[in-house]
């Protein structure tokens, strides 16, 4: 079905058909209620890409995000169904580029062939290319997670460096003194991973602060370097009686490593961290953590964008958000007894 065949029965031009869909110039309401009779009967639905080249728009966002690791964490799965949920919302599709530098012949793409409305940029970096890039092409985009500097651009993102110093004055209230950070891959670290690095710097000001005695280490995305951290952690300093870890792909390692050590949680160790909260509670003790609202960061980031799309000339918005720790089960007061 086409418009050609809408106007013949509808007994107008095609042309006249183009201008009712596109509402580019008004027509009268006898010869739209036609026009509309005649779709109603067909079932007809415009092909989106002649849409896209009559109104300049293609009703859909692009998410560009490339695993920071190997794989896709469940954290970062949540992103992606809430962005594409809050974009359903809006009437917007959602295609997924899961490239993202600027070198890259898929985002290169997405947006040379204007694919895409605007973007959604995950897994940002301090200096990030992607968006230093679309900056300068002037193509919308919000980012989840702050660049160094956020000040001029649209953005949402969790304050890493607040949430890791709750963690530490959580656990120094305890009467910790021995305690770790459990980062993301080394990897990331290196090439500026915005929560990771900001995280670090959170843990290691608060744990100054405390007068703490503290080691960092960098942890792979999954069970296996979880428990091997663990074994690190308590080799370096047998003493340790708590951690900080931003690695939820790692948290289930954690727990067996200290298992594996005898170390019962929370008696004798405690845990605790920035995790999503159904990651957080799928864990035996259920884990203290300031809880990763992925929901509202994908649904906040999609408001943003449509409202940058909507109107060109607004000034850049962002939300800074830093979700309180909930209180579960893996935290408790230091043993009175360092084990040796």
């Amino acid at each position: 079905m086409n418009i050609g065949e809408i106007a013949r029965r509808a007994g107008v031009s095609r042309s006249t058909v183009s201008v009712a869909l596109s509402g580019k110039r008004p027509v009268s309401d006898d010869t739209r209620r036609k026009i509309q009779q005649v779709i109603d009967e067909l079932g007809y639905r415009p092909n989106a890409s002649a849409r896209a080249l009559a109104n300049g728009r293609t009703s859909t966002i692009g998410l560009v995000f490339p695993p920071a690791g190997n794989h896709y964490t469940g954290m970062q799965l949540d992103f992606i169904g809430s962005v594409v949920e809050a974009a359903t919302a809006h009437d917007y599709d959602v295609l997924l580029s899961p490239s993202g530098v600027d070198s890259d012949r898929s985002f290169q793409r997405l947006l040379g062939e204007r694919r895409v409305d605007g973007a959604i940029l995950m897994e940002i970096r301090l200096e990030d290319d992607r968006a230093d890039h679309l900056t300068a092409l002037g193509f919308p985009f919000v980012a989840i997670g702050r660049t160094a500097h956020p000040h001029d651009s649209w953005w949402v993102g969790l304050d890493h460096t607040a949430l890791a110093a709750a963690c530490v004055h959580h656990l120094a209230d305890l009467g910790h003194q021995h305690v770790a950070f459990v980062n993301r891959p080394e990897q990331l670290l290196r090439t500026g991973y915005e929560s990771a690095q900001r995280g670090l710097d959170g843990f290691t000001k608060a744990a100054a602060e405390r007068g703490l005695t503290v080691r960092t280490y960098c942890c792979g995305d999954d069970a296996a370097a979880g428990q091997s951290c663990v074994e690190q952690i308590l080799h370096d300093e047998p003493a340790t009686t708590a951690l900080v870890t931003l690695n939820e792909a790692a948290l289930g390692g954690l727990y067996r490593g200290l298992a594996q050590a005898g170390r019962h949680v929370p008696r004798d160790f405690s845990v605790t961290g920035v995790v999503a909260a159904r990651w957080a509670e799928t864990v035996t003790p259920q884990l203290t953590a300031a809880d990763v609202p992925a929901a509202e960061l994908g649904r906040r980031a999609v408001d943003l964008l449509v409202e940058r799309l909507g109107r060109a000339d607004a000034p850049p918005r962002h939300h800074l958000l830093t979700p309180p720790i909930s209180l579960r089960a893996s935290t408790g007061p230091a043993a009175s007894a360092q084990r040796p």
